[in-house]
């Protein structure tokens, strides 16, 4: 069996790769570029680097897909790849759904029968009620959670329809160590001493996930023979927003304080520079940045036997320190 990981230069499938190579576990790695420190075209050491585009029929026919193979799909446009202005619809659907349909054709031409998927906390939408269960309704406020919906669905009919046994995770926010996204601006606040302004009152449970537990799971539900789910990935004790940032304050020794701000007034300014083009947050993020979100792992950790072993505060100190070293 080998695991062939699509978006293998990607935050979550560069740990991946790395966690299945130590396990000596034989790994082919797809991605328009090579990592630092990866698996190269020379296969060697249980892995070799597969250069690719999985919107290509073509790159895809590279990997020689085989029916014992397990594709971990980790391929995704979000908000942390240059979101165009205008056509976001369009520019996110090309990769999060035609890519997925195309790998979806080529496992299905080879035969390849098992695949595990990471969706995102984002096809929920804002919570109608908490914890967030894995058949909560699915109303997604942008494009980015609108594609992943759409991949899922594409998935849900492969397994129906071709027998694929796909695992989907949703995780909610992923991050650790190499991870910033928008927690880059805050960061540089704290290194700065400077005042940290929050949407609302920063009272909300802002729950997180950490890399190497999303890993975690991602090599359970292989062992398990990816049972489909869907499965929510998150931490065990989510702490408020106001406890996450004041946990780096403390750790930094900063001398930044925490700013609360009308939710309201905020999420409208942040709407405003969007459609003037300076965005600071996209819509999918800046509307459920006040919301109080928390999901249920209960089904994950009954059916995978795998609970989250990493705290948010750990992780976002975690984030914080390698934030320095860049």
């Amino acid at each position: 069996m080998r695991h062939i990981v699509v978006g293998s230069s990607g935050f979550v499938g560069q740990r991946l790769v790395q966690a299945l190579l130590e396990a000596g576990e034989p790994v082919v790695a797809f991605s328009r570029a090579p990592v630092a420190g990866g698996p190269t075209p020379e296969e060697g050491a249980g892995g070799v680097f597969v250069p690719g585009d999985i919107r290509s029929a073509e790159d895809l026919a590279r990997l020689d897909l085989r029916p014992d193979d397990v594709v971990h799909h980790l391929a995704a446009r979000h908000f942390g790849n240059g979101v165009p202005l205008h056509g976001r619809d369009a520019w996110f659907e090309e990769v999060n759904v035609g890519g997925t349909r195309q790998l979806l054709a080529a496992m299905r031409r080879a035969g390849t029968g098992r695949m595990v998927f990471f969706s995102t906390d984002m096809t929920y939408g804002l919570p109608e009620r908490l914890p967030v269960t894995p058949d909560h309704p699915q109303k997604p406020l942008g494009p980015y959670g609108r594609t992943k919906l759409e991949a899922e669905a594409l998935i849900r009919r492969a397994a129906a329809e071709d027998g694929l046994r796909a695992t989907i995770f949703r995780p909610r926010l992923i991050s650790g160590p190499g991870r910033l996204g928008t927690l880059a601006t805050l960061f540089k606040l704290i290194r700065k001493g400077l005042p940290v302004p929050m949407i609302g009152s920063g009272r909300n449970r802002y729950q997180m996930i950490s890399v190497d537990d999303c890993v975690r799971a991602d090599l359970r539900a292989v062992a398990a023979g990816c049972p489909p789910g869907p499965f929510n990935l998150g931490s065990e004790t989510p702490k408020t927003a106001r406890d996450l940032l004041g946990a780096v304050i403390r750790h930094a020794g900063s001398s930044s304080v925490l700013v609360p701000t009308p939710a309201r007034l905020v999420t409208a300014t942040l709407a405003l520079l969007d459609r003037f083009g300076r965005p600071l947050m996209y819509p999918e993020q800046y509307l459920s940045a006040d919301a109080d979100f928390v999901f249920d792992t209960r089904t994950t950790r009954t059916v995978l036997d795998w609970r989250a072993e990493d705290d948010d505060v750990d992780v976002m100190i975690a984030a914080y320190e390698a934030f320095l070293r860049l």
